[in-house]
């Protein structure tokens, strides 16, 4: 998938590449979805928060529900599979297609100490000769489109240079790459000079992640990365996580096409709060599910911290929407500068 714009002009207003929303585990499922679709500017690429299949339990009951067709019909949906084990990546990726998908991704990104001490995720990376062959049964047995989510090693940024070696071999669809390394988490800055590295070094199209809160985040962050080689596609598209989930309205942001409004924002909220309290059991749940939105959308609001502090301490439904109709009904959206920095190293 192809630049929008045309090759080479990476100026500031020149360049708007293909948008996606990050596998953000937990809260980036299907509900979350198709609401920001109904409401705001839609993703070019949803990726599903990542199905960790085991034994014979493939795709176990929550995870089907989030990826089943039926759920994602306003949205273009990428699911994503965790596994170091070859032959249930190709079983997974096999039922997924007979449920109409063609295409899947392989996460090599979570950063998490359970993921990572089983070598899954980041830590697979540890292990860069079993990657390979992992690589070469998988694009050798499945016949969907196959893309690849990655961090740039497990401790040290040149690990990248041989893991870009080992994708270079294979039919990638698309390598997003987090320019962080395992041991980061989502400290740091991202490595855009490794980024950079990937952009000269492979003909595989490049898909961006990490640290866009913002249109000036994603012209900061793009400008100088494109390509201009005809023979290599460059970066394709970048992917976006928390920053949508502090700004629903962030990708018609950085097309220029929409800005974020309360009212609007208040009628996703809505939206957002009586979809989990249908298809999720108990008040505990919801609030868990809601609060954890608020974490990202809070900052976006002037004078929010004693806001948020009783949205955290709510302990009934009936106490946490008295809270949120406070916050909207006194206070503002923040001028749109970048009012979640203190976020910016969790994307």
């Amino acid at each position: 998938m192809l630049l929008t714009g045309r090759k080479g002009e990476c100026g500031p207003e020149r360049f708007f590449m293909n948008l996606y929303f990050a596998p953000l585990e937990g809260i980036g499922g299907y509900i979350y979805r198709n609401a920001q679709a109904e409401f705001f500017a839609k993703a070019d690429k949803y990726f599903s928060p990542f199905i960790s299949p085991a034994g014979e339990r493939r795709i176990r009951k929550k995870e089907y529900r989030d990826v089943c067709p039926e759920n994602n019909k306003s949205v273009y949906l990428v699911p994503q599979i965790l596994t170091n084990d070859a032959e249930l990546f190709c079983r997974t990726a096999e039922e997924l297609a007979g449920m109409g998908y063609e295409e899947v991704n392989l996460n090599l990104g979570c950063p998490s100490k359970t993921v990572v001490t089983k070598y899954r995720g980041a830590g697979f990376l540890a292990k860069p000769d079993l990657l390979d062959a992992f690589l070469e049964q998988i694009f050798e047995k499945v016949q969907m489109r196959i893309s690849i989510k990655t961090r740039i090693g497990m401790e040290d940024p040149e690990e990248f240079e041989h893991l870009l070696e080992i994708y270079n071999k294979y039919p990638v669809e698309e390598l997003i790459v987090h320019p962080r390394v395992q041991t980061d988490y989502y400290k740091n800055h991202p490595r855009m000079d490794i980024f950079c590295f990937a952009v000269k070094h492979t003909a595989i199209p490049l898909v961006y992640n990490g640290d866009i809160f913002s249109r000036d985040d994603y012209h900061t962050r793009m400008k100088g990365v494109c390509s201009s080689d005809p023979e290599n596609p460059g970066t394709a598209a970048v992917m976006l996580g928390r920053g949508v989930l502090a700004d629903p309205a962030l990708f018609g942001e950085i097309r220029g096409t929409e800005r974020l409004e309360k009212k609007k924002l208040q009628a996703f909220h809505d939206r957002l709060i009586a979809d989990y309290a249908e298809f999720l059991s108990g008040e505990t749940n919801v609030l868990y599910k809601m609060k954890e939105l608020w974490f990202y959308m809070a900052p976006m609001f002037e004078n929010y911290e004693k806001y948020a502090k009783r949205i955290r301490k709510s302990r009934k439904i009936c106490e946490y929407r008295e809270a949120v109709r406070s916050l909207f009904a006194e206070q503002e959206l923040k001028a749109r500068q970048n009012p979640h920095m203190e976020l910016s190293g969790n994307l």
